[in-house]
C-alpha cells in the first residue's frame, strides 16, 4: 500500500473518529473521519463529471479548511497531479505558475480569487471549491466526462484510490523563488512514501508513553511541502489537527488546541521569544528572570554551580511553568522549520524547558533532509542529523549535496536547470553547511547570497542578518548588502530609529573583522510583504528584487564618503524611508 491508500484505510477503519477542526472567532468547525471521507467521495464524483483523467494537473488555490484537505485527498485519489498555490501571491505571479502547469482544473477558495484569476487569463478553467464538495454540481468545469474517465457511480466513501506507481508524478509545488522565477517541484508517490515514515518515527519518538489521541495545531499554509506533511502525518495518526483562521487570534486557537506539538517558522518564535521576554522582564519577579538567564548562560558553558542550579530550578517553578501552560499545558515540543532559526531563539526555549525541534529540507527534498531527534542530542544552532536513507556531505564553497529517495523528479518543463542542480547523483542544495563530528548540522547560509567585495573578501550575509536583526529587535527585516562594492550596507525595515541602528552597529563591528563591518544604513519603515512583491510565499526575502527597488538609496549610500575604520552613521549618508537624512 502506498500512503495515500495507507491514509484513506486507517480513515475508514475509525469513522467516529474526531480528526479535524478549524477555529473560528465564533464556533468551531469539526470532522470526524466518516464525514471527511463522504466529503472526498463528493469531490472525486465532481472531478470525474469534470471530465479530468489521471496525470492532468489540478490547481488547489485556497486557504487551509477541512473542504481543503477533502479536495486534496480526491485529487491524490483520481491520480491527479495536485499543485497547491499559496493565495497571499500576487495574482500576476499565480496566474504565471498556473498557466505554466497547464491546468485541467483551478479550484479557488473565494470569489475574490476566482475573480482575480480570471481577470487575468479569462479562459481560465475556474470554479468554487464550495463547488467542489457540493453534492451535485457542475460549476465552471466541463460536466461531461471525457473520452476514458472513470464512472462517477462508482465513487463511495469506501472506494480505493486508483493506482499509483512510485515514479508517477503526484504533486507539482512552486519554489519560492528567492533568486529568480518560480519552477514548479515535481515530487512523486515513492519520495512521500519513503519521507512520510520518517516522520511518523520522529513523532512517535516525541509522543511517547502518551496513550490518548494526540493534538496538534497548525496555521501555515498547506501549499508548502514542510506544512502539508505534516497535514499527512496527522491524518497517518488520526491526530485532533487544529487549523487556525486567524493568525491574529493565535493564542485563543491555541488555547482551544491545546496542542501537544505545532509547526513553526522562525519568525513567528522570535516574536514569542520578545514578547515573553518584554512580560518577563517587567513582570514582578524580573531580578529572578534576569538571574536565571545569567545561571542558564553558565550552564551553557559548563560553569554552572550550585547557585546557578537553584536559580534555574527556581525561575522553573515560579515563571517558566506558567509560560508553558500558557502556551498549551501539554505541549512536548515545538517544531520548527523552512529557514534557520537563531540561536539565542532556540537557547531561549530551551531554558523555559520547551524542546524545539528544527528541520531542515527543500521542497526539492520532499520538506526534508534532517530532524532533531526528541530524545537524542540538540545543539542551539545545528538541525539535526540526516534522516535515515538521506546521504548528505559538503561539495565545493561548503555546500550541502543530497541523494536518496526522498529527492524530486525534477523541475516542471525544465530539464536544463534540473540537469543544472545535479551533479554525480546528488542533489546541490545552494545552501552552505558544515557538520559536527556528532552529525549534527548547521546552516549557515546560501551559496548565491555569498557577498565578494571589490577587495576579494567573501561575506555570508546571513549571519550577519541575524546578528543584527537580534541587535536591533524593533527591526522587521534586514538585508545586508555589498556584492561588488568597496564595503557593508544594511537595509532595515519597521519602526526602527537611526540612532537604535547605530548603537547597535557600533557595538556589533567592534566584534568583527574590517570587512565584515556595516558601515551605512537605509531605514525604510514599510515591511517587505509577499503581496509588494519583495518576500516569497513562505516569508523569505526576494534578494535581488529588494536591491532593484531600493537601487537609488543604496548608490546614495555608497557615494558618502567613509573613512578608514569608521562605523556606521560616521563618515557616510543614513537615510530614511522618506529620503531625508535621519
Amino acid at each position: 500500500m502506498n500512503f495515500l491508500e495507507r491514509i484513506l484505510d486507517g480513515l475508514h477503519r475509525e469513522p467516529g473518529r474526531l480528526l479535524l477542526q478549524e477555529a473560528w472567532s465564533d464556533r468551531v468547525e469539526r470532522a470526524t473521519a466518516g464525514e471527511l471521507l463522504a466529503r472526498v467521495a463528493l469531490a472525486r464524483r465532481f472531478l470525474r463529471r469534470a471530465g479530468l483523467r489521471p496525470g492532468d494537473r489540478c490547481v488547489l488555490l485556497a486557504a487551509n479548511s477541512i473542504r481543503w484537505v477533502a479536495a486534496d485527498l480526491a485529487i491524490m485519489a483520481e491520480g491527479l497531479v495536485r499543485v497547491p498555490l499559496y493565495t497571499r501571491q500576487s495574482p500576476a505571479e499565480l496566474v504565471g505558475m498556473m498557466r505554466d502547469c497547464e491546468p485541467a482544473l483551478i479550484v479557488c477558495g473565494d470569489d475574490l480569487l476566482r475573480a482575480a484569476v480570471q481577470e487575468l487569463w479569462p479562459e481560465a478553467p475556474v470554479c468554487l471549491l464550495s463547488e467542489v464538495g457540493a453534492e451535485s454540481a457542475g460549476g465552471a468545469a466541463t460536466t461531461t466526462a471525457a473520452p476514458g474517465a472513470a464512472s462517477t457511480a462508482t465513487v463511495a466513501a469506501d472506494t480505493p484510490p486508483l493506482p499509483r506507481r512510485a515514479q508517477d508524478p503526484l504533486v507539482i509545488i512552486y519554489t519560492s523563488g528567492t533568486s529568480g522565477d518560480s519552477k514548479g517541484v515535481v515530487l512523486t508517490t515513492g519520495n512521500v512514501d519513503h519521507m512520510l515514515p520518517c516522520t511518523l518515527q520522529r513523532l512517535d519518538e516525541l509522543m511517547h508513553g502518551h496513550a490518548g489521541q494526540e493534538r496538534v495545531f497548525h496555521y501555515l499554509p498547506f501549499c508548502f511541502a514542510g506544512s502539508w506533511l505534516l497535514l499527512l502525518s496527522s491524518l497517518s495518526r488520526r491526530s485532533l489537527l487544529t487549523m487556525a483562521t486567524d493568525i491574529d487570534k493565535l493564542q485563543e486557537q491555541l488555547r482551544l488546541a491545546s496542542p501537544h506539538y505545532f509547526q513553526n517558522v522562525p519568525l513567528l518564535l522570535e516574536r514569542l521569544r520578545a514578547g515573553i521576554d518584554k512580560k518577563l522582564q517587567a513582570s514582578a519577579a524580573g531580578g529572578l528572570y534576569r538571574r536565571a538567564r545569567v545561571a542558564w548562560a553558565h550552564e551553557q558553558d559548563g560553569r554552572a554551580g550550585a547557585l546557578d542550579h537553584g536559580f534555574l530550578a527556581l525561575a522553573d517553578a515560579v515563571l517558566f511553568r506558567r509560560v508553558r501552560r500558557k502556551i498549551s499545558p501539554d505541549l512536548r515540543a515545538l517544531i520548527c522549520g523552512s529557514a534557520p532559526l537563531a540561536e539565542e531563539t532556540q537557547g531561549f526555549f530551551e531554558m523555559l524547558r520547551i524542546p524545539v525541534l528544527q528541520v531542515y529540507g527543500l521542497t526539492e527534498t520532499t520538506a526534508i533532509c534532517t530532524m532533531d531527534e526528541p530524545r537524542g542530542r540538540r545543539r542551539p544552532g545545528r538541525v539535526g542529523r540526516a534522516v535515515p536513507g538521506i546521504e548528505m556531505r559538503l561539495g565545493e564553497n561548503d555546500e550541502i549535496l543530497v541523494r536518496g529517495p526522498h529527492l524530486f523528479a525534477g523541475y516542471w518543463k525544465r530539464p536544463a536547470e534540473t540537469a543544472a542542480c545535479m551533479q554525480d547523483g546528488w542533489f546541490r542544495t545552494g545552501d552552505q553547511g558544515e557538520v559536527d563530528a556528532g552529525g549534527l548540522w548547521r546552516i549557515s547560509g546560501r551559496i548565491k547570497n555569498l557577498l565578494v567585495l571589490t577587495s576579494g573578501h567573501k561575506v555570508a550575509p546571513d549571519p550577519l542578518e541575524e546578528r543584527l536583526r537580534l541587535a536591533v529587535p524593533q527591526a522587521q527585516q534586514v538585508l545586508v548588502v555589498g556584492h561588488q562594492r568597496q564595503h557593508l550596507t544594511a537595509i532595515l525595515t519597521g519602526e526602527v530609529t537611526a540612532a537604535q541602528v547605530t548603537a547597535a552597529l557600533e557595538k556589533l563591528n567592534s566584534t568583527l573583522p574590517h570587512y565584515q563591518r556595516v558601515h551605512a544604513f537605509h531605514i525604510e519603515r514599510e515591511p517587505f510583504t509577499a503581496e509588494s512583491g519583495l518576500l516569497t510565499a513562505n516569508g523569505k526575502i526576494k534578494r535581488q528584487r529588494v536591491l532593484d527597488r531600493f537601487a537609488a538609496a543604496l548608490d546614495a549610500l555608497y557615494a558618502a564618503p567613509v573613512a578608514p575604520g569608521a562605523t556606521a552613521g560616521r563618515g557616510a549618508g543614513v537615510i530614511s524611508s522618506s529620503g531625508r537624512q535621519a
